[in-house]
């Protein structure tokens, strides 16, 4: 049974994989745009790095609405 966190994780790792696709991005485009390693944007669409500040970063590079 997956815990709160891990399918919170899972949530955020898959909107954002999909808002990068859906920019036209490679994880590689991405990576450069928010100023984070290719390594590090995998890690957060695999929901293993929810890190608040590289999630944030990644958000604002694909333009996404930031929970306050």
């Amino acid at each position: 049974m997956k815990s709160f966190e891990s399918s919170q994780s899972a949530s955020i790792a898959s909107i954002i994989a999909e808002a990068r696709r859906d920019a036209g991005y490679s994880v590689e485009d991405l990576a450069l745009t928010c100023g984070l390693t290719a390594s590090e944007i995998e890690a957060i669409e695999e929901g293993r790095d929810v890190d608040p500040g590289r999630l944030k970063r990644v958000a604002t590079a694909l333009q996404l609405p930031s929970a306050h």
